[in-house]
């Protein structure tokens, strides 16, 4: 660091540490110390003009401004992270300890400049964001996934559970994105969209599977606008991610960890089952990870129709068989052949979704279930990516196809008065 740089960062520090002292003592002579952030900058910008401190460095009207923006967002924003929350093409932020941040932007992962001061510093901006979580981070409880006010999905993990120092992982919250716009990234066609706007208005049970960051929840936002308004939806989730837009009749239930004492704890399957008794005429669940899976599995058989559930998973069929394996886990004495017997009598059909190395997310599979035999599920594609290479700029070249084979329930689609045109299903 030179010498203007450490000038610069002692001038900043004794401008927190006036502004701080300024707001002590407004709060003890009974002043509002409640600051947004155009009173903090103006306080910032009249303690600026006044400081004359022996060598203080001679700061341009840019540099002032700059000062002032940085002191603001370390006050009441994120910290050295603010310009990377306002980066619209920056969607995911990876704080590997102080000296450490990552981004995804365009689908890639790179480094940044931003760092930290220290622990303490980094401490003290997941502190600030998670308070406007209602959440907090301590020792005894040192992970949590949380849901900031604007959508973002915040997960923290501190020592001594992590070697790093503390770090944090933050899920920006997208613009909405409707079935057009995927249409226009290529992320499916509009063969697909078509088919599985008809799916979501006949009420078939899907399931939305793929890895971590494929657009999983995005997709089932895009499908909920094809849920008639009248129509009253349940959604079940572990954090809240979920976005239906313009939707009145929804109701969010969100899953809750116990507290340190171990109690309060309200699982998926509890809010499963209580979502039964809510006379939904849709349950979403946003993704299955235990025994939640059976009640899920069982409301379809029930009665409950055009149930959407995500699934983890890096295949059609490997999501089957995890949905099989938490079925399993309920607790219940269920032997695997009649799980699997439940399983593809309920679900009809699976949409993979998939992560390229260029950063692009694309359906790479629509596939229904045909039914289960020895050696496990029949699983029959509709539709599959069909992968043509590399243009020179490294994007990935291929199509969505039809397989030839047409749904097996097309009859849902009649009683709902739906035409798909048989074209659309031929290779």
């Amino acid at each position: 660091m030179t010498d203007s740089q450490v000038a610069y960062e002692q001038l900043k520090q004794k401008l927190r540490l006036r502004l701080a002292a300024l707001l002590e003592n407004g709060a003890r002579e009974g002043e509002a110390t409640d600051l947004d952030r155009e009173a903090i900058s103006t306080q910032l910008r009249l303690l600026l003009s006044a400081s004359r401190e022996p060598r203080q460095p001679v700061l341009s009207a840019q540099e002032q401004a700059r000062l002032v923006e940085e002191l603001a967002d370390e006050i009441i924003g994120a910290g050295p992270l603010e310009p990377l929350l306002a980066d619209p093409e920056v969607t995911e932020i990876m704080v590997n300890g102080p000296g450490q941040v990552y981004v995804e932007r365009g689908g890639r992962l790179e480094r940044t400049g931003v760092a930290f001061r220290d622990a303490n510093h980094l401490m003290s901006v997941i502190e600030r964001l998670l308070d406007t979580a209602g959440a907090s981070v301590t020792e005894s409880e040192p992970c949590l996934d949380a849901t900031l006010p604007d959508g973002a999905r915040i997960n923290v993990i501190i020592p001594p559970l992590v070697l790093n120092g503390p770090t944090m992982t933050i899920r920006k919250k997208l613009r909405r994105w409707t079935m057009d716009d995927f249409i226009a990234y290529g992320t499916l066609t509009p063969q697909v969209a078509e088919l599985l706007a008809a799916c979501v208005k006949a009420k078939v049970n899907l399931v939305i599977s793929g890895g971590t960051s494929t657009g999983k929840t995005t997709l089932v936002s895009i499908l909920s606008s094809f849920i008639l308004q009248e129509e009253r939806i349940i959604t079940i989730e572990n954090v809240a991610e979920l976005d239906l837009p313009n939707r009145e009749h929804w109701i969010r239930l969100v899953a809750r960890a116990p507290n340190i004492e171990g109690r309060g704890e309200m699982p998926l399957r509890a809010l499963v089952r209580n979502a039964m008794r809510m006379r939904p005429d849709r349950i979403i669940l946003g993704e299955a990870r235990g025994g939640e899976a059976l009640d899920v599995v069982q409301a379809m058989h029930t009665g409950h129709q055009g149930v959407i559930t995500v699934m983890h998973a890096d295949s059609p069929q490997a999501a089957l068989e995890r949905l099989e394996t938490l079925m399993l886990m309920s607790g219940l004495d269920l032997p695997p052949q009649a799980c699997r017997m439940q399983i593809a009598s309920a679900i009809e059909l699976i949409v993979h979704l998939s992560r390229f190395p260029d950063g692009s997310r694309k359906v790479t599979q629509v596939s229904q279930v045909a039914g289960v035999e020895a050696q496990g599920f029949v699983v029959e594609e509709l539709f599959r990516f069909e992968p043509k290479g590399l243009t020179s700029e490294g994007q990935v070249l291929g199509s969505l196809v039809a397989t030839g084979t047409p749904p097996r329930f097309m009859k849902k689609f009649d009683t709902a008065g739906l035409r798909l045109p048989p074209e659309l299903f031929h290779h």
